[in-house]
This record gives C-alpha cells, structure tokens and sequence, in this order.
C-alpha cells in the first residue's frame, strides 16, 4: 500500500437501457506502479471496466454509477472538459487491434505530433523530443524514414509499438492495454509483454492488463482480479490466484487452460522452452 493511498480505486455499475446490469459493483485498486491483470471470458465485461475508468461510455448510451478515484479525485464528478485534460495524459489506453486504431492516411511522426500537441503547450523542439524518446521506450526507430511512413507499411507488430508509443507520450501514471496482444503472432506477443513490464520498471507507470489469455498474464502481472458475468469473483496475488484459486470459476478457468508460459520474478514473459524475452 503507498503511504499515499492507491492510485486508482474505483466501485462501478454500468446499466444500458435494454440490457442492465452489465456490471455490477465491481470494486477495483491498483497502487502506484502495479501491474494488475483483468481476467475474464469474451462478454464478461473486462472491456467495459476500461472504458467506465476513461469515461467513455457517455456516446453508447451507458448509465455509469459509482466512483473512479484517480490520483485522489472522483472522476465520474468532473465534467467532460477536465476528463479530456486527463485522458491521454495521466490515464492511457492501449487497443486490441494495432493498425485500426492508427489513422491510415497520417503520417506516423503527424499523429505522434497531434497527440503530444493535445496535452503540452510546448514548442516544436519539446514535441520532436518527447517523440523520439517515446518511440525509444517502444524499441522503435526514431529517425525521419520511419516517421514519415504510414500506418499500411508497418508490420502489426511495429503499429502496436506506436501505439504504446503515443499511450506513454506524456508518461501516464497509468496505462490500460485492453487485449493488447490478442492480435499478436506468439513471438510478438511475448516482446510486447517484455516491454510492458520495462515500462513499467523504467517509467515507474502502472498498467492494467486486460486480457483472455491466462499464461500472458501470468508472465506479466504481480495482481489478478477475474471478472465473470459482469462482477470481479476472485482477486489476489498472480501466485495466490494460479496456484491456489478460490472460486469455482478461476478454478474451471485455470483449468481449461494450459500454462504454457511461466511468470518469472521480474516480469518478463517466457515462451514454451522457458527462454525469456
């Protein structure tokens, strides 16, 4: 626990007009620079979860109730201008799909711009700066050639490393990737969830981890909490939660599963033959 308090800790319920009770009272902590793994099947609502904490339910006609403390305030009580000051700057989210989530007509150096240009008051010498450094921190090129390409020359791979790059642009204190590497080949995969947990260690920034995919969390998280049928059943320990699960289903969960990837001390994911990337 961080003398502090947590950075995030949120009670939510989220009801649409024909279909209530997509959650309900689903309690959530994560502290400063935790990696805390949402767990769940397709339809459990784990996407929904990320999306109440960004406030971006609003436009699907959500009925949200609750709280999201984050950094000590209530964000479900802040009007719309100050969450858009907050979102993209302290709170980051990364997409399942790499190359959608890109603007294929933009250049990638133009949308690395315009999302640093949102937030920062900053001159041209800032922006070009904190771009590079961020393609860095994604094990990314950072000269001219690869700013100037598109989204369609990229590799799925690389459009998901630009995008962690413009999620960590102004160094969010937290990071949400939402089945980050689900599109992922498993190589790829496995580089990604390395970087998120050098992020992590480096940038001292929490991520919540948002997946189906039990043996990448297990690679990546210290924390689990599983989601089924719209409520969190179980949370604990990555340790607690593979080793001795408590509930029904985190047991038929775990079950179903194959770990075929071990969680290492440090975090970095390791493939079938046990070789960390």
């Amino acid at each position: 626990m961080s003398a502090f308090g947590p950075l995030l800790s949120s009670r939510l319920s989220v009801d649409y007009p024909n279909n209530p009770a997509v959650l309900r009272d689903v309690s959530l902590e994560i502290q400063p620079g935790d990696i805390v793994g949402l767990v769940g099947e397709s339809g459990s609502g784990k996407s929904t979860i990320a999306l109440a904490l960004l406030r971006l339910l609003a436009s699907k006609g959500a009925k949200v109730s609750g709280e999201v403390i984050f950094e000590g305030e209530d964000l479900l009580k802040k009007p719309e201008s100050e969450i858009r000051r907050i979102r993209g700057r302290r709170m980051s989210i990364v997409l399942q799909s790499p190359l959608t989530s890109l603007n294929p007509a933009l250049r990638i150096g133009t949308q690395l711009s315009e999302a640093w240009k949102a937030h920062a008051k900053q001159g041209q010498a800032q922006c070009e700066e904190a771009i590079r450094a961020a393609l860095r921190s994604a094990r990314l090129p950072d000269d001219e050639e690869f700013l100037r390409r598109r989204p369609s020359e990229l590799s799925v791979g690389q459009g998901q490393r630009v995008n962690i790059a413009m999620a960590i642009l102004h160094r969010p204190a937290l990071l949400i990737a939402d089945e980050a590497t689900s599109a992922l080949d498993t190589i790829t995969q496995s580089e990604i969830l390395s970087l998120f947990a050098e992020l992590n260690r480096e940038l001292k920034m929490a991520v919540l981890y948002i997946s189906h995919d039990l043996p990448s969390v297990a690679a990546l998280c210290q924390r689990v909490a599983i989601v089924y049928k719209g409520g969190i059943v179980e949370s604990g320990t990555s340790d607690a939660i593979f080793t001795n699960p408590k509930h029904p289903y985190t047991q038929r969960l775990l079950s179903a599963i194959p770990l075929q990837r071990a969680r290492k001390p440090n975090g970095s994911a390791c493939d079938e033959e046990n070789v960390c990337r």
